[in-house]
């Protein structure tokens, strides 16, 4: 079904995900809510069962003020330096009421917000929050987007891709990500805006840029600014975790992590039971914690009773280590694993929007909550669209081939559009079930005969079907060589819409779309969108 929008020119198509080979049989199990599934989740995302998940994180948080109080103090000093502020603090301010829950999103701070479903992780965070509040007045319900400001992978997040240009950040790195400085950065922008042009958009995407990385220190402070500057307006607030005040909180369920591997425990017997189907994403650690400091990022170790630095010489005895976490609580840095528990610890959250990788891992925690005494969010999986033109659009409806075709590899897209193309159905089938017929009678007569000649029966039945198979692919060549021109241009439009074969959305930036349609794309998004409608999205922008 295709349901026109007429106030933004748009055109908006949906796919179920698990008609598409991009998404895993995990998630499109999740989303079919199989019964084997079912034990590693709290609640399904639908609309109704936000009510318990309300009424149970509320209970849950009524002994929890000082965390609100933590909480707020730590926003308001990480947005005291931002301009145009005002939105944020409001949003802030509501977080100190014991009647506001969060919707979360985190990711990387990749180099201008890197792929563009960066975009799409908070635009689902923010219009399910406007649906929660239409749908439960009672109650506020603030966007976050939760930055991995401790990640220290930084050849991850060093570039971004403008059409087909890579755009990179190079230079040496190492620790945290969050706290690396923005120098170069002004090198990265010449480079960028000779693509850019000068026309109005592309004026306002250098500016973007330069206001962002040069006008801030580091890389975090970079991305709230960036963040804020594209979804401030809409109630976003930006979070930092890397911070002492935070952390203290956690020091419990940190030492816990320690000295009796909680994490390692829980998750180990949630993989002992995990559906031999499906890949495991993340195998816990001993211990899932890493020490941070401004130079480096190591994982802890513990081995003959003392608890060592990974790949350094640097050891600490049990008391030794227990004492720096309650005096240094910001040198602890959660894994992958511990990190989901850290974040639903600190915030008044009830739904967590992340892609198919990070279902997967969070699929895995629910018995370690259980066992920490902390509700587990509703698991939502964001949004996911391709981002369509209007002569894009035109030119796919000329073509031999429905839009659903191009999310195939590219040698079945081939393949397609010669079949439609073609005036001479390259098929054998019938063939191929007629030759079976054939050869039944034929393993029958053995049978009666000689039964010692059904292997040669049955060696010659496959000869005869794999001859078959064989001229069945010559004519077919011959065909995508006759009509290549036509089964070309399905191609060209493949590639175009699916950059490396690959979910336009895990390679393009948002900058690409933008220089061509300004601020409105964002817009447009947002209108095409529904965080609880769950399939993938196609937006075909007018022009």
């Amino acid at each position: 079904m295709v349901d026109q929008m007429p106030a933004f020119s748009m055109t908006v198509k949906h796919i179920p995900y698990q008609q598409l080979r991009f998404f895993s049989d995990l998630i499109s199990d999740y989303l079919d809510q199989k019964e084997q599934l079912a034990h590693l989740y709290h609640r399904y995302p639908k609309m109704e069962n936000f009510g318990p998940q309300l009424e149970e994180k509320q209970k849950e948080w009524q002994a929890k003020q000082v965390y609100r109080q933590t909480l707020v103090s730590v926003l308001k000093e990480q947005y005291s330096s931002l301009q145009y502020k005002k939105d944020a603090m409001v949003q802030i301010d509501l977080m100190s009421k014991d009647t506001t829950f969060t919707i979360t999103t985190g990711h990387q701070l990749n180099l201008f917000t890197g792929p563009l479903y960066f975009l799409y992780k908070i635009i689902s965070t923010i219009k399910l929050c406007e649906r929660l509040k239409e749908e439960y007045p009672a109650f506020d319900f603030v966007p976050v987007y939760w930055m991995a400001t401790e990640d220290h992978d930084f050849e991850e997040i060093q570039y971004f891709n403008y059409g087909g240009r890579k755009i990179v950040y190079d230079r040496e790195a190492a620790g945290a990500v969050g706290r690396l400085t923005t120098e170069g950065l002004d090198h990265v922008l010449e480079g960028f805006s000779t693509f850019l042009g000068k026309h109005d958009n592309a004026l306002r995407l250098q500016e973007l840029f330069k206001e962002a990385y040069l006008d801030h220190d580091n890389l975090a402070a970079a991305t709230q600014y960036l963040a804020h500057e594209l979804f401030g307006k809409d109630g976003l607030i930006v979070l930092d975790a890397d911070d002492a005040r935070l952390k203290k909180l956690m020091i419990p369920t940190f030492q816990e992590e320690l000295l009796k591997h909680s994490c390692h425990q829980s998750v180990g017997q949630t993989l002992k039971k995990w559906p031999d189907q499906y890949n495991i994403q993340v195998n816990p650690r001993e211990i899932n914690l890493f020490y941070l400091t401004d130079e480096y990022r190591k994982r802890i170790i513990k081995r003959d009773g003392r608890f060592y630095l990974d790949e350094m010489e640097t050891s600490f005895s049990q008391e030794e280590i227990i004492d720096l976490l309650k005096q240094y609580p910001e040198r602890f840095s959660p894994n992958v694993l511990m990190r989901p528990l850290y974040q639903e610890s600190i915030l008044p959250n009830l739904c967590y929007i992340g892609g198919g990788g990070e279902m997967a891992y969070w699929l895995q925690l629910k018995q370690y909550f259980d066992s920490q005494g902390v509700v587990f969010p509703i698991l939502l999986l964001r949004n996911s669209a391709l981002l369509m033109s209007k002569k894009e659009w035109g030119k796919l409806k000329r073509l031999p081939v429905e839009l659903e075709d191009l999310f195939l590899p590219e040698h079945q897209l081939a393949e397609k559009a010669t079949r439609v193309l073609s005036q001479i159905d390259i098929d054998f089938t019938p063939q191929k079930k007629r030759l079976h017929h054939q050869f039944k009678e034929l393993y029958e007569l053995a049978e009666q005969t000689d039964p010692s000649f059904l292997g040669a029966v049955g060696a010659q039945e496959r000869k005869q079907i794999k001859g078959l198979e064989h001229l069945e692919k010559r004519l077919l060549k011959a065909q995508k060589r006759k009509l290549s021109d036509q089964v070309e241009r399905s191609l060209l439009i493949q590639q175009q819409l699916f950059p490396n074969q690959s979910l336009q959305e895990r390679q393009s930036n948002f900058s690409y779309f933008y220089q061509a349609y300004g601020p409105v794309m964002i817009q447009w998004i947002q209108a095409g969108l529904d965080p609880l409608d769950l399939r993938f999205s196609v937006l075909v922008f007018e022009e």
